[in-house]
């Protein structure tokens, strides 16, 4: 079934054929100089660790709400804290190989 949408989106939505939109910006600003910059790759491994300890909190969010709704084994903390445990480690590794320094 997606094929025979996309076919139809394809052949019955209206196009247009004017030449600003093909430009960069539809807005009608002139894009000056190039698009490709080059960024430093410090940002992208500093994106990429906050993305991953921001994905660790998530998973924090459940297990707290259902340990103070409902009563949880100590199997379940221990488990919990050595979880924190491993976070705690990635970012102190982080930290010591200065991946968390904003421009060296």
């Amino acid at each position: 079934m997606p094929p025979m949408t996309m076919f139809m989106v394809k052949h019955l939505s209206p196009r247009s054929k004017a030449a600003g939109k093909y430009t960069t910006y539809e807005s009608g600003s002139v894009p000056t100089g190039t698009a490709r910059i080059q960024f430093n790759v410090e940002y992208y491994l500093y994106a990429i660790a906050f993305v991953i300890f921001d994905v660790e909190v998530l998973f924090l969010y459940p297990w707290v709400t259902v340990y103070k709704g409902h009563g949880i084994t100590s199997i379940a903390v221990i488990e919990m804290f050595l979880f924190v445990f491993v976070l705690l480690f990635g970012y102190i590794y982080l930290w010591k190989k200065g991946a968390l320094t904003w421009v060296k």
